[in-house]
């Protein structure tokens, strides 16, 4: 049996990776840092709820020895990620853009799932087959740079995650450890401005959930296959 957690999973992409998963036969872990929500989502989904906030050590710890007392881990989705906008509900440009904001949203995106990624190594190097799935955004491409999304805050944050997946890549080369653009997706990130449903955004986050031990490692896909840093 597959164990699987997955961080921010009590709605969206990382609720619907959940319900794929599940069918796949994998046991999920629902990681959510509001545990009435998350305990709803979970029972929902016929699946196991842990407290998770990946901005709190103390959380981050606990949801660690939740994992281990169960059984322990072979996938990783760090899918909890944040966009910060402006009071009249703007992306954040250049010229907006603050040392406080950039702060805010790195925590979540970059420190929590370093945070995360690092606390659960121990139970992922048990495993026979580890995986790791970092969501990123094709906004994090550097050869795309410059193409529509005017914020500056997320797309730089996402290029930081994919950076951090090539290390940890190199680091742990016997872990299957991606970064994975899921499309535009309609989630609470982008006020469901997105043109693709969570069903259809999930599909490459599965896939990469789903490699087995002579899949790729250390790149950059969205469901079409490798995409441009």
């Amino acid at each position: 049996m597959t164990t699987t957690l997955i961080t921010g999973a009590n709605k969206g992409l990382g609720h619907e990776t959940a319900r794929r998963l599940l069918a796949a036969g994998h046991t999920v872990h629902v990681g959510a840092r509001d545990v009435e929500r998350g305990t709803a989502a979970a029972a929902g989904l016929g699946a196991r709820f842990v407290h998770l906030d990946v901005t709190d050590d103390a959380s981050v710890a606990a949801a660690v020895a939740t994992v281990e007392a169960a059984g322990g881990l072979d996938v990783l989705v760090n899918n909890a990620g944040i966009e910060v906008r402006s009071p009249g509900g703007a992306v954040i440009g250049a010229a907006e853009l603050t040392a406080d904001v950039m702060r805010e949203v790195f925590e979540t995106n970059v420190f929590g799932l370093v945070r995360v990624t690092h606390a659960f190594l121990p139970l992922l190097e048990r495993s026979a087959a580890p995986v790791v799935v970092n969501i990123s955004s094709g906004t994090a491409s550097l050869a795309q740079a410059g193409k529509g999304y005017p914020g500056v805050a997320y797309p730089v944050s996402k290029t930081a995650v994919n950076m951090l997946t090539v290390q940890f890549a190199k680091a742990y080369p016997r872990m299957r450890i991606n970064a994975v653009e899921p499309g535009y997706t309609a989630t609470d990130l982008n006020r469901h401005e997105g043109t693709q449903t969570v069903e259809q955004g999930a599909e490459a986050i599965v896939r990469m959930a789903l490699l087995g031990p002579d899949g790729p490692t250390g790149g950059y896909f969205d469901l079409a296959g490798p995409i441009p840093w």
